[in-house]
């Protein structure tokens, strides 16, 4: 199984609904992209003040499950027109038992 994680940190003056909007593009995606396993997305709580913004951690069967996945265009129109633009990403992808 590998896991994705993927934090963000939003740009300066990020709106509040562009971040729920955000969110509502990326719920979609387990129904567009059947390679998904598991998918999770959400802002962060802010119970320490070092913590990135938001986070989203995904699971595939395999690395070529999660290149699916990467290059879907739903997937891509996502990261265009919600993340790319508006935000710092960091992600690593790792296996797990």
């Amino acid at each position: 199984m590998i896991r994705h994680v993927v934090l963000l940190k939003w740009n300066e003056g990020v709106a509040a609904a562009h971040i729920t909007a955000t969110k509502a593009a990326l719920d979609r995606l387990p129904g567009l992209i059947p390679q998904i396993v598991s998918y999770q997305n959400g802002p962060d709580l802010h119970v320490a003040p070092t913590n990135y913004d938001y986070a989203v951690t995904a699971e595939f069967e395999s690395a070529d499950d999660f290149i699916v996945y990467r290059d879907h265009p739903a997937h891509q129109e996502v990261v265009q027109s919600y993340l790319a633009p508006h935000s710092q990403r960091f992600a690593v992808q790792f296996s797990v038992d």
